[in-house]
């Protein structure tokens, strides 16, 4: 049986294929630690779990639900958005939830993409922007991101490009994988980027909470809507990484655009679990602050971590996960990986899956305890 074209050059996603080494591994008696995936380990906030479980109990919850999502689930994003973002949606028009944001992004490109369009793509960014853009027929034009440019667009090398096929723009603030905070001035060249050159900005918000005292939504720029569509997620915030809950905002007539293609894919998501998840979304700060102090204590530990490994890093970076320089000994990223998960049996992610512009990187999970990351520890003192 031979392959769909759009599958050429879409390879197996690389977390798939290192986790089943993984798994042999493990099988083999070798219990690795993984420190590369950002799966929270942590559970949602006890009422999060009480609501699904009393609403999955009622006898008239199971039916097929709206392909726009409840009405609640809407509501609470709105509010959301309104309490911490500071950003005003109208829930009715301006809202999509989604079967998590990963599903999203590939909407996002099915839906404004031909053949031969083009999008522009972050080098280091999140791997799915560039296989759901060749999915969609799409061609991916890379921005670099360097250390010595703070992590964020060259507006100048931008200008110099051949825009007249792009059509999209993703980005990624905090920034994953290089933990980049948001910056105004940044968000504001964006939009008016945007407009300038008539390329929808998408930006992919899911970090926003973790480690950062001040989550910021681009939609909150004077004139974003016009040309922005930002998606966000309760996987990371709200530690609900497998319920799949994610959501889209922007202009109603972008919403209406997306869900033409979203109603032909998938229904609505389970009642019970919206209804969950709009719980989630009503917590108030102390949620948040308990959350990120499990997570400063496990960041000192890494930070302990890397120092061990001779990696050198910046300590200004937010989100679930640590981004270091590899020692000059390792060829690249995936050199270094290599040689702890078999010498030491401790997986960190080569910053090189994330685009060449991370060959020389390697990023770190925060979503271990800290008994784990203590045990790493002690694994790679012993290779030293």
């Amino acid at each position: 049986m031979q392959l769909a074209n759009r599958l050429n050059g879409i390879g197996e996603y690389y977390f798939s294929q290192k986790l089943r080494e993984i798994d042999t591994m493990n099988k083999a008696g070798d219990n690795v630690i993984n420190l590369g995936i950002g799966s929270p380990d942590l559970p949602p906030h006890p009422e999060v779990i009480k609501v699904l479980q009393e609403e999955s109990a009622k006898p008239n919850v199971h039916a097929y639900q709206s392909y726009k999502g409840s009405p609640i689930l809407r509501q609470a994003i709105a509010d959301w958005y309104q309490n911490w973002y500071n950003v005003q949606l109208d829930a009715d028009t301006e809202i999509l939830p989604l079967i998590g944001s990963k599903e999203g992004i590939m909407h996002i490109c099915m839906t404004y993409l031909n053949e031969g369009d083009q999008a522009l793509v972050p080098n280091p960014g999140y791997p799915t922007y560039r296989s759901a853009v060749k999915l969609a027929g799409g061609e991916c034009v890379d921005y670099a991101l360097t250390e010595v440019n703070n992590w964020q667009p060259d507006f100048k090398a931008l200008e110099q490009l051949d825009l007249s096929k792009v059509k999209l723009m993703w980005v990624n603030y905090p920034q994953m994988p290089t933990g980049q905070l948001p910056d105004a001035a940044v968000f504001a060249k964006l939009i008016a980027f945007g407009k300038k050159h008539q390329i929808l900005i998408c930006h992919d918000n899911p970090y926003s909470f973790i480690l950062n005292n001040e989550p910021v939504s681009l939609l909150a720029q004077p004139g974003a809507k016009n040309i922005v569509l930002e998606l966000n997620s309760l996987s990371k915030s709200h530690n609900m990484a497998g319920w799949r809950v994610g959501m889209l905002c922007g202009a109603a007539d972008r919403i209406n655009e997306v869900l033409r293609f979203k109603s032909n894919m998938d229904s609505g998501m389970y009642l019970p679990l919206q209804l969950a998840a709009a719980k989630a979304l009503q917590v108030d700060n102390s949620w948040y602050d308990t959350v990120n102090e499990e997570y400063k204590r496990r960041r000192e530990l890494a930070y302990q971590l890397l120092d061990l490994c001779g990696c050198t890093y910046s300590k200004h970076q937010v989100g679930m996960f640590l981004w270091a320089k590899v020692p000059a000994a390792f060829e690249n990223g995936f050199a270094f990986s290599d040689h702890f998960l078999y010498k030491a049996k401790v997986f960190l992610t080569p910053g090189g899956i994330f685009g060449s512009s991370g060959d020389g990187y390697c990023r770190i999970s925060l979503c271990s305890s800290e008994a784990r990351i203590k045990e790493a520890i002690s694994r790679i003192e012993t290779i030293i």
